[in-house]
């Protein structure tokens, strides 16, 4: 996700604008988006069938189970990934962005207020964001390993060193991401594409053997004479099956750095045909072989597909690919976080840029060292991919149940579709998606627990932030001496000294408890007083004219407001030295920066529950400072500490 692609002077080149957007020839986005959009779904066959077959409740491998599950894996596809993600849940961009937090924002400032459901709608959605998450977590430890896995098919005395040569690629991965990825990124839509490639080619190797399999996959009866014949393990294999199309969110999410048509191109033309036809080579493999060696295969259907001389290099393809989807989603969780933490479910953090050319390009060390915390335990704890597969279908399915509800209100509400053709979708969607949630809740036990923990943890902090946050502006705004009756009281006794002093205050209203210490303190005012309210809005970008609203109070006191979108990077000295309703321009060096720094005190007024106040003290003593996120400049900025009771 956010990778970046080549840039090149000829016009023929693809190039990225201020805001991480791609730009191009069809073709060549395509194929970049190929790269790093697919990488998730596209490492599925290595175990969507085998653990459909062989994972934790076993299925026979004959005709009737085959058709029936190669059956549910196309429709599955065609209704999940191609009719609801790519074909209408894509069309939700938010100027051009897309995710969960992106379509959050987009219902919440379309919406904000004007129902009384409103809420339940936000709080499903950053349950979503909690549910990333844990995925984020789940997919590199089940992608590399299963990988990896496939040198016991090559000879089975590597078993024993399948989990420390995961770890150690797994480490490198994540010891890269301060480097940034734009040069490795150049290599993924290549090694993507020959991934793809050969993954068709085996599938038609196969198919060849037993073309039965082509009527069968596309006719959907087989599914019916599947849940016919075995109703109960056909219930159950599902919750494998929906393994064949997780990563069809990261379409989705990836849309505001390719664009729709690009994604769109790529799956139906290219990744859609390639993955049916590998299915489709692993089930006639199967049927075509006898019933011991079917029994053998189907433990590892993906890599027999290759000539025994040719498995290893396909283990090391398959590795590769792993790696790219692992970092697709490595990136995924640093540009989430970072919209999360504008949006102001997340406390400031260290964002560092590894790109001058593209602003999605960021690295957040915090998330980047957690995340290899987590995997590395999963890997150790889980010990196999087929292990960890009962854990990762949960959060896959309780996202994608959220993202129809979210979409939902956006057909029905925003874009006001015919309710009747809505309410068959909407059936189609939640029948569906409610099947593979259900399925998946089975596993619970086996390890399905482990997504549900890690999503209630961050569900914990992220709504713990976003409403402390809100009670403290609250308090504080309770105390606030209007600026008005300031000025006529204070100003014309105080000492007025040269310079600027911006006051940075998180309410547009009222004076800065800053600068009320300042003045208690220190027993002067500056002659040009700022009083800086900095807002994150509900779209990704906000344009130059809409960035700055400035109100004269005269006596030298100023207040501005600077908008940015959740996407965008927030510098106030820029934004400082371009404002034209303050006097003169804000020079750096004529400039001291006033913080307040809350200490925050536990109390038992009504708001929230007391252990919920004690961490959101201990998220807000561990944010990053607030010089080091607006970018202030370190000899220039004074902090003063104040206390707030919640």
């Amino acid at each position: 996700m956010n990778q970046t692609a080549t840039e090149d002077a000829s016009s023929e080149a693809i190039t990225h604008d201020a805001k991480g957007h791609a730009h191009g020839p069809l073709y060549k986005l395509a194929i970049a988006a190929i790269g790093i959009v697919y990488g998730d779904i596209g490492t599925s066959p290595i175990y969507a069938f085998r653990e459909t077959f062989a994972g934790h409740h076993t299925l026979r491998p004959d005709q009737v189970h085959i058709f029936g599950v190669l059956s549910l894996i196309f429709w599955s596809m065609m209704i999940i990934v191609t009719l609801k993600y790519v074909s209408i849940v894509m069309r939700a961009d938010n100027k051009g962005e897309g995710g969960s937090l992106a379509l959050l924002a987009l219902i919440n400032r379309s919406l904000g207020g004007k129902r009384r459901w409103t809420n339940s709608i936000i709080l499903m959605g950053v349950f979503a964001t909690a549910l990333f998450y844990g995925d984020s977590m789940i997919t590199p430890a089940i992608s590399v390993l299963s990988a990896v896995e496939g040198l016991t098919t090559v000879e089975a005395w590597f078993a024993p060193f399948v989990i420390p040569t995961a770890i150690t690629i797994l480490v490198g991965l994540f010891a890269i991401q301060s480097r940034g990825t734009a040069k490795v990124g150049l290599m993924f839509g290549p090694v993507m594409l020959f991934y793809f490639a050969v993954l068709a080619v085996l599938g038609v190797m196969h198919i060849m053997d037993h073309p039965a399999v082509i009527l069968a996959m596309l006719n959907p009866l087989n599914s019916f004479y599947f849940f016919a014949a075995d109703p109960i393990k056909a219930f159950i294999a599902m919750g494998s099956v929906v393994l064949a199309v997780t990563g069809a969110e990261a379409l989705y999410a990836d849309m505001g750095h390719f664009g729709r048509k690009p994604i769109r191109v790529s799956w139906i033309y290219f990744v859609l045909p390639a993955l049916l036809l590998n299915y489709m080579g692993q089930g006639a493999m199967i049927l075509s072989a006898t019933p011991a060696q079917a029994l053998a295969t189907v433990k590892d259907p993906f890599f027999y597909l290759a000539p025994d001389q040719f498995r290893l290099p396909l283990v090391l393809l398959a590795t590769m690919a792993t790696i790219i989807a692992s970092q697709a989603v490595i990136s995924g969780a640093f540009s989430v976080t970072q919209q999360a933490i504008q949006l102001g479910f997340i406390p400031r953090l260290r964002i560092t840029h590894t790109s001058e050319s593209a602003a999605g390009q960021i690295y957040i060390p915090v998330i980047n060292w957690a995340l290899l915390t987590m995997v590395i335990i999963l890997v150790v704890t889980f010990r196999t991919s087929s292990n960890l597969a009962a854990a990762y279908g949960i959060a896959v399915t309780g996202a994608m149940m959220i993202d129809t509800v979210l979409i939902s209100v956006v057909l029905r509400h925003m874009w006001n579709w015919n309710k009747y053709a809505v309410g068959l979708l909407l059936m189609l969607f939640f029948t569906v998606d409610f099947t593979y949630l259900s399925a998946n809740l089975l596993k619970i036990p086996a390890g399905g627990w482990f997504p549900l923990l890690i999503g209630a943890i961050a569900f914990t902090f992220l709504t713990t932030w976003a409403k402390g946050r809100k009670l403290m502006i609250d308090r504080m705004n309770e105390a606030s001496l209007p600026m008005e009756i300031f000025i006529k009281s204070a100003a014309p006794s105080a000492t007025r000294v040269p310079g600027t002093a911006v006051f940075m205050t998180s309410s547009a209203t009222g004076v800065p408890h800053a600068l009320l210490h300042n003045l208690k303190h220190n027993k002067v005012l500056h002659e040009r007083v700022i009083l800086l309210t900095v807002r994150v809005e509900d779209v990704p970008y906000v344009t130059e004219d809409k960035r700055s609203e400035e109100q004269d109070y005269t006596e030298g006191f100023y207040r501005v407001i600077l908008r940015y979108g959740f996407m965008e990077e927030i510098d106030v000295p820029v934004a400082l030295a371009q404002l034209k309703g303050c006097g003169a321009t804000c020079r750096t060096m004529d400039t001291s920066f006033f913080l307040a720094r809350q200490t925050l005190l536990a109390s038992s007024r009504p708001g929230m529950a007391i252990w919920r106040e004690k961490l959101f003290a201990w998220m807000l003593r561990n944010a990053e400072s607030a010089m080091e996120f607006f970018k202030l400049p370190t000899n220039r900025v004074v902090e003063l500490g104040s206390q707030v009771e919640i």
